[in-house]
C-alpha cells in the first residue's frame, strides 16, 4: 500500500515525484484534459493532466465538479502558469460520482444564503474551506497559548441550574412531558419530579464553575459550547456558539486588561504565521466585494493589514466615564446620527458607540473599563464609589465587543447584599458563595466570543458563516 499524498504536502514540495498517489473532489474539469482536485488540506487544488487518448471515455464521462477520484501520477513542475508543480495522471479511478444537475455547488459565485441552505457541502467551495481551516488553528492556537502559560483546562458542565448572565434566557433542559406536566400544589410545573429533580437548563457561561477550580489550581480555563434563547436574529448572534473563558486566582483588573490583551495578539499572530494562504485567499475576496461599495463604505485596510494592526499596537484603554465623555460630545450623538443618543452617564453602550470609540475616534482596539454597576453583572466587584465596577470590554474594528471580563466580588458581604439586590437568591448558588467563605482572594477573568473572533480573523460579516452549522432562532437545520 503506497502512503498517498495531501495535496498540500505535495504543493510544499521542493522536488518533482514520480508515482505519487492522491484522493480528493474534483473542482473543476476543463477542455477533457485538466482536473483541479482538492482534498481540504489546502485553499490550493492541484491541476491534474489527463491524456484522454489514454483512458476510456466512459471513465471521463463521469468525471465533474463533485466528483471524487483517486489520482496516481508524476508530479512535474507545472508547464502552465499559476501553480508550481502538476500532476501528470498515469492512473485514474472513479471514487464517488457526482450527478452535476443536481450537485448544489458549481464552479460559480454562490451566495453565502444559498450557502447556509447547503451548509452539509459548503465546505466545497474556496472560502468555506478557508475558514474551517482557521477555526481550527485558532481553537488549537487556545490551547497552545493556555497550555505553555501555566493554565489548566477545565470542562465545566453544559447542564446547568444556575444563570450565570442573570438574563434569563436559557433553554430549558427537562424530560417532563409537555402536554401533562406534573403540577404542585399550587398548580406550578413541580419540577421535582424532573429528571434532575429541579429546573435545568443550557448553560449561558462556565465562568462561575471554573472559577471554583481557580480557586484551587490557580490558572484555568473553559472552551465549550455555550447557549442562550434570546431571539435575536442578527448578523452577530447566535442561539449555540462557542466561549473560552479563563479565570485566574491572585489578578486584578489590571493583570486580567493584560492577559486579555496579550492572548488575542497571541491568537492572531499564530494565524498569521500558519494560514497565510487561507488569509490571503480571504482576503482577495474582500478587496473584489469592497470594489462593489461607496467609496465611504469600503475598508480603509486589508484583511491581513487589519490583523496585523491589531497585533503590532498597544490597546487604548479608557474607563467608561471617558468613553461616555468623548460619545455624548461627538458629532454622530449631537447631530442625533446615533440610533441610540447618549444623554445621561449610565447608559449602556451599543455597538454603535462601540465602534464609534474603535474605528473612528481612537482608531484602534479599545479596552473600556469600570463600568457603572447598574449595567453589569453581580458577581462583578464593586469599586470604592459605590457606582461602578471592575469591569473591562475590549473592543474590536468591524466586530464590536469580542471580549468581557472582570474583577469578581471576592467580598462575601457584598456579593450576598448584590444578589439580594437583584433577587438571585444567594441559597441557590451556595458553592459559590463557599468560595468567598474559605479562603476567599482576589481573582478575575474574561469571556472571549470564539466566533466573534473568527469573524475578525476571516473578515465574514455574519457570524452563521463562521460555525459549521449555524443554530439561531427558527433554523436548526442540519
Amino acid at each position: 500500500q503506497m502512503k498517498n499524498h495531501s495535496i498540500k504536502d505535495l504543493l510544499l514540495s521542493t522536488k518533482t515525484m514520480s508515482k505519487v498517489t492522491i484522493n480528493g473532489w474534483v473542482r473543476t474539469f476543463r477542455a477533457n484534459r485538466f482536473i483541479a482536485l482538492n482534498d481540504g488540506s489546502s485553499i490550493s487544488s492541484v491541476q491534474c493532466v489527463v491524456d484522454f487518448e489514454n483512458f476510456d471515455e466512459s471513465v471521463l464521462k463521469k468525471i465533474n465538479t463533485g466528483t471524487s477520484l483517486e489520482i496516481t501520477g508524476d508530479l512535474v513542475e507545472s508547464q502552465g502558469s499559476g501553480q508550481k508543480f502538476e500532476i501528470i495522471v498515469s492512473d485514474l479511478s472513479v471514487l464517488g460520482e457526482c450527478d452535476s444537475e443536481e450537485f448544489p455547488i458549481q464552479p460559480k459565485k454562490h451566495s453565502f444564503e444559498f450557502l447556509r441552505d447547503n451548509a452539509h457541502l459548503r465546505t466545497r467551495t474556496n472560502t468555506f474551506s478557508a475558514i474551517m481551516r482557521l477555526r481550527s488553528s485558532l481553537s488549537f492556537a487556545v490551547h497552545n497559548y493556555f497550555n505553555s502559560n501555566g493554565f489548566y483546562y477545565v470542562h465545566t458542565p453544559i447542564i446547568t441550574s444556575s444563570d450565570a448572565e442573570g438574563a434569563g434566557e436559557q433553554f430549558r433542559v427537562t424530560t417532563l412531558n409537555p402536554k401533562n406536566p406534573p403540577l404542585d400544589e399550587n398548580s406550578e410545573v413541580d419540577f421535582s419530579k424532573d429528571f434532575f429533580g429541579k429546573e435545568t437548563s443550557l448553560t449561558v457561561s462556565g465562568q462561575l464553575e471554573a472559577e471554583t477550580y481557580a480557586m484551587s489550581l490557580g490558572k484555568v480555563y473553559t472552551f465549550g459550547p455555550t447557549f442562550r434563547a434570546e431571539n435575536s436574529n442578527t448578523s452577530r448572534h447566535l442561539s449555540e456558539f462557542w466561549m473560552i473563558e479563563p479565570e485566574v486566582a491572585f489578578m486584578d483588573l489590571y493583570g486580567n486588561m493584560d492577559l486579555a490583551e496579550s492572548f488575542l495578539k497571541y491568537l492572531l499572530q499564530y494565524i498569521v504565521k500558519n494560514n497565510i494562504d487561507d488569509l490571503e485567499f480571504l482576503e482577495q475576496r474582500l478587496i473584489k466585494e469592497d470594489k462593489t461599495k461607496p467609496q465611504n463604505l469600503r475598508s480603509e485596510m486589508t484583511l491581513i493589514e487589519k490583523i496585523k494592526f491589531v497585533i503590532n499596537n498597544d490597546f487604548k484603554r479608557i474607563s467608561y466615564t471617558e468613553a461616555f465623555e468623548i460619545l455624548k460630545n461627538c458629532k454622530p450623538n449631537k447631530k442625533k446620527k446615533f440610533k441610540y443618543l447618549i444623554e445621561n452617564w449610565g447608559a449602556d453602550l451599543q455597538s454603535e458607540h462601540e465602534r464609534y470609540l474603535v474605528e473612528k475616534h481612537f482608531k484602534c482596539p479599545v479596552i473600556i473599563y469600570d463600568y457603572p454597576a447598574k449595567i453589569k453583572a453581580f458577581y462583578m466587584k464593586l469599586n470604592d464609589d459605590n457606582k461602578t465596577v471592575k469591569a473591562m470590554d475590549i473592543l474590536f474594528p468591524g466586530i464590536g465587543e469580542i471580549v468581557g471580563g472582570s474583577q469578581r466580588e471576592e467580598r462575601l458581604d457584598v456579593l450576598n447584599k448584590k444578589m439580594n439586590d437583584i433577587g438571585v437568591n444567594p441559597n441557590d448558588l451556595w458553592w459559590y458563595t463557599d468560595l468567598r467563605k474559605f479562603g476567599t482572594a482576589k481573582h478575575s477573568g474574561f469571556g472571549l466570543g470564539f466566533e466573534r473572533l473568527i469573524m475578525f480573523a476571516t473578515g465574514m460579516s455574519n457570524i452563521r458563516d463562521v460555525i459549521p452549522f449555524p443554530r439561531t432562532p427558527q433554523n436548526a437545520e442540519f
